[in-house]
């Protein structure tokens, strides 16, 4: 008799300092919990989504605030900075959201 096929492990990032669980909708720093506001959250989930890919400026826009904000690439620079004060992320070497220039994150 088969059983079901095992359920793939719930989408989850742990890196450096930075804990990421998309399951429980859960961000660490350094083991406190990190308060996201709804777009802050979205925007940090996608590349945990994709893990290990450059994620586009128009995905995450597309992804973030819907297909018909690709030209509004202004708010994708804010909420990123905001995150990266939150995650106490460096802007001039960061670790956790780092900018490929012209390509994404």
């Amino acid at each position: 008799m088969r059983g079901k096929p095992p359920l793939p492990p719930a989408p989850y990032l742990k890196t450096g300092d930075l804990l990421v669980d998309l399951e429980k909708r859960l961000v660490k720093m350094k083991g406190e919990e990190v308060h996201l506001t709804p777009i802050e959250y979205k925007l940090l989930a996608v590349p945990v989504k994709h893990a290990g890919k450059v994620v586009t400026h128009q995905q995450l826009l597309r992804e973030v605030w819907g297909k018909n904000s690709t030209e509004n690439s202004h708010y994708l620079r804010v909420y990123a900075q905001h995150l990266r004060q939150k995650l106490g992320d460096d802007p001039m070497r960061p670790q956790y959201i780092v900018t490929e220039a012209g390509v994404g994150v």
